[in-house]
């Protein structure tokens, strides 16, 4: 079992164990939107409690089998982030729809809005892995997930499911999607295809040339060497003159040996 996903579940368990439901220490700890201002670590403290045991049993059974594979994706400090990110923007929005559908504020508790911030982590990098409903039905995991979003979705607006905090679920979909997508924009390998979608340098092809025949194909990052393939085949059928200025700027950064960026 990965770090996170380690700590996370003991974190959980022994919570449950030492708060009592109802005592003081537990009012204290839960998210209640009113009191967010006088109160604001309830925003993350909320995630570590639960209203009873099937209620942690079922959020832990989660976070067991899809939390590893994906921490391990995303490394532990980015898995963290997904995972908190995910519980707060849950916690939001579920204070929002409260007011949106007048419903008035309502306390939750409960990990739910970091596990379904998992839940979608997985299906981004795993869409097609199958799962087994029940032990019996087999069912993609992209699937799944949009069949939970809808029924959120339905049952948050038609106001049915009892004291699920659906939009909270809803809220953790949205964070953990919104972390990704920062993740994405700012991660190294972003950041060089920024670089390589400016303009061209303005090198004539004679230099080009040069630098194109001091690449080292084994010495690239896989998520660059498609890409000199591409190019290769390009220079063989149209000679330098024919590249982009994309594949012109990729040609002249890698030929001075100037940047070797690393996946995100």
């Amino acid at each position: 079992m990965t770090p996170i996903v380690r700590q996370l579940l003991l974190a959980n368990v022994v919570v449950f164990l030492l708060v009592a439901r109802g005592s003081g220490l537990y009012a204290n700890l839960m998210f209640f939107p009113p009191d967010i201002l006088v109160r604001p670590w309830t925003l993350i403290s909320y995630m570590f409690l639960h209203g009873g045991f099937m209620h942690l049993l079922l959020n832990m059974l989660y976070l067991f089998f899809f939390g590893p594979r994906l921490e391990v994706r995303l490394g532990s400090r980015h898995f963290l982030g997904l995972y908190l990110t995910a519980g707060v923007v849950g916690a939001l929005v579920h204070m929002a729809s409260g007011f949106a559908i007048g419903a008035g504020p309502a306390p939750m508790v409960g990990a739910s809005g970091g596990v379904f911030g998992v839940l979608l982590g997985y299906a981004i990098f795993w869409p097609r892995d199958q799962i087994y409903v029940w032990g019996i039905i087999p069912v993609e995991v992209r699937l799944l997930m949009t069949i939970l979003i809808l029924f959120a979705v339905v049952s948050g607006l038609g106001g049915a499911g009892g004291n699920i905090a659906h939009f909270a679920h809803l809220g953790g979909v949205a964070g953990a999607w919104l972390y990704l997508r920062v993740r994405d924009q700012t991660s190294a390998a972003r950041q060089f295809q920024k670089k390589i979608e400016s303009p061209g340098a303005k090198m004539g092809d004679r230099q080009l040339m040069e630098q194109w025949k001091r690449i080292d194909p084994e010495a690239l990052h896989e998520v660059n060497r498609d890409t000199y393939e591409k190019i290769s085949e390009k220079i063989g059928a149209e000679g330098p003159a024919g590249l982009t200025p994309r594949e012109r700027t990729f040609v002249e950064r890698f030929g001075r040996g100037a940047a070797t960026p690393a996946s995100g």
